[in-house]
């Protein structure tokens, strides 16, 4: 692989540093994420999608060290991690405690994180080169069935955001969201 940097990661890496929303494909259906330490982005995110802030979001990430500044794993023992990292990378989310110094507009009205280390190639290689995690909710308006193209994406959400091309994974639903203290599953995947 070159080192170039292709035109369709520089528009969308030039989107994130601006503090814009992008779409991306993820395990089964297009993401859309902004930079996790930017607010104004998160909060252009959530009134895009007309998510509520209490709801928290997922940050998703191409390794686990990107997520440490956000999560607290000390409180996790290490069956839990193990248990965790089993999984790693791929479709499942799990809910973690947050460091204290997390922002709220990414822990929503908990006191924890739901993080991924995603096994999708182009999101890897978007997170590897941006060298940060991003927030992902699914593509779609509230209401709406997710984007799993990038022509849905621009059905719903129009021409201007910028999209990164490609296709999603295999996978026929979102991933799976477990708690990582208890494994309690929320959302089956």
């Amino acid at each position: 692989m070159s080192n170039e940097i292709s035109p369709a990661f520089d528009a969308v890496i030039t989107a994130l540093k601006g503090k814009k929303v992008i779409a991306y494909p993820t395990e089964a259906v297009f993401g859309l994420g902004c930079d996790p330490d930017s607010e104004d982005a998160v909060q252009d995110l959530l009134a895009l999608k007309n998510r509520p802030w209490e709801k928290g979001l997922i940050l998703i990430a191409d390794n686990y060290e990107r997520l440490c500044p956000y999560i607290d794993d000390t409180q996790l023992n290490d069956i839990q991690k193990k248990t965790m990292f089993s999984f790693w990378p791929g479709p499942v989310t799990w809910v973690i405690p947050a460091k204290k110094t997390t922002p709220i507009w990414l822990t929503g009205k908990f006191s924890t994180l739901a993080v991924r280390v995603t096994d999708h190639p182009l999101v890897k290689q978007l997170c590897s080169m941006y060298e940060k995690p991003l927030v992902s909710t699914s593509a779609n308006f509230s209401g709406f069935e997710p984007c799993r193209s990038v022509e849905e994406v621009r059905q719903q959400f129009g021409k201007h955001i910028p999209v990164l091309e490609g296709g999603v994974g295999g996978r026929k639903n979102p991933s799976e969201i477990r708690d990582a203290l208890t494994g309690k599953l929320y959302r089956q995947g």
